[in-house]
């Protein structure tokens, strides 16, 4: 195939992540592919094997005073320059931004070239910088049906794809969910993003430990803390004879999802997109603070269908959560039922369907597709 395909992602797990699962897939397509991002980009260089890696000049001019803003915009110029010059070194075949910083000089460059691009969304509410370039996009690709903040403009072409996840998680979705009889130890994942979330060190615990005998009996808990937090959650697990697994990070947390009864955690779109990929009910408390609310946004899209529950975090007390907790385990059918529900709204393809109108939008053939 002739061109390669240019992805611009912000140095966020966030967005990274969705960029290389496209990226592998096209690679298997057969195309070349060049990744563009900022220096936080690097912590993630691993991720790309085979693909060139470009670092360019990025910033945010958000929540900065003058000066702050003065600099940022002129780092954003010369990201643009240099996004430019890549461009025309590589002549890509069509440019798709992830969003994060690094996406804006690279779409400003690609608009100023005139060269095919396109924006993929993961959050179920369009974020700031592909808010800035999304009307001068010829397509955007969304993670849900419902997306807040979308360009109103019938002749640009929007498609739902989804949000690529995992090969490991996708593996997941022909895995049937077996719920827990009542007498069975409860399989309880919790995880808050990728360095974990202290409120969750602090409540969760004391609402386990706030369960009857019998119920605290039956838990088998792998908790994500964060690192400062470890010894403390470990040492009240221990002192309540909880079984527990505790670890600032789990490389294998496919692993422990495909296993697992019931999951608490954030409600960033990736978690969500798993969520529902593979099939799993959970109990959501979107993080308060995410720009334009957009976690809650997310969740609502597994809870609307029955999938989750979601507890905002200004709500997640350790009676409200034990309470809740006592009562899935003592009615497994919730959580059968939450299962399937939650596996309705996975997009286990959407690697392949986004790399369909990536191709189609490099061909100059996306008049030709069904629109979602």
């Amino acid at each position: 195939m002739t061109g390669s395909i240019m992805l611009a992602a912000g140095g966020t797990g966030g967005h990274v992540f969705p960029a290389q699962v496209l990226a592998a897939e096209l690679d298997r397509r057969g195309r070349a592919v060049d990744i563009v991002t900022d220096r936080r980009g690097d912590d993630y260089s691993d991720r790309f094997p085979g693909q060139t890696i470009h670092r360019i000049a990025a910033a945010t001019p958000s929540g900065q005073g003058i000066i702050g803003k003065i600099v940022a915009t002129a780092l954003i110029a010369q990201g643009t320059l240099q996004a430019r010059r890549l461009i025309r070194k590589t002549s890509p075949a069509a440019v798709v931004g992830f969003g994060g910083y690094p996406t804006l000089p690279t779409m400003l460059a690609a608009i100023t070239l005139s060269v095919p691009r396109m924006l993929h969304e993961q959050n179920a509410v369009l974020g700031r910088v592909n808010r800035l370039i999304a009307a001068r996009v010829d397509a955007i690709a969304t993670s849900f049906p419902v997306t807040r903040s979308l360009p109103e403009n019938d002749n640009q072409p929007k498609f739902v794809t989804g949000n690529p996840v995992r090969d490991e998680v996708r593996a997941i979705a022909v895995m049937s969910y077996e719920h827990p009889g009542l007498d069975d130890p409860f399989k309880l994942l919790i995880f808050g993003g990728s360095q974990g979330a202290s409120g969750f060190s602090n409540v969760i615990p004391h609402a386990l430990m706030a369960l009857p005998k019998s119920y605290r009996q039956r838990l088998c808990v792998v908790q994500q803390c964060r690192q400062e937090d470890l010894e403390f959650v470990r040492r009240l697990y221990v002192k309540n004879d909880i079984q527990a697994e505790t670890a600032s990070f789990f490389d294998d947390l496919p692993d422990r999802l495909a296993t697992a009864h019931l999951v608490i955690a954030r409600s960033g779109a990736g978690t969500v997109s798993e969520l529902a990929v593979a099939g799993r009910p959970s109990v959501l408390v979107p993080y308060p603070h995410a720009t334009d609310d957009h976690q809650t946004r997310n969740a609502e899209v597994l809870s609307s269908a029955g999938g989750a529950w979601v507890l905002p975090e200004a709500e997640m007390t350790v009676e409200r959560l034990s309470q809740h907790l006592a009562k899935l385990m003592d009615q497994p059918d919730l959580l059968k039922n939450a299962a399937e529900a939650a596996h309705g709204r996975g997009y286990p393809n959407a690697a392949g369907l986004l790399a369909d109108v990536v191709e189609a939008l490099a061909a100059n053939k996306l008049d030709g597709r069904a629109r979602a």
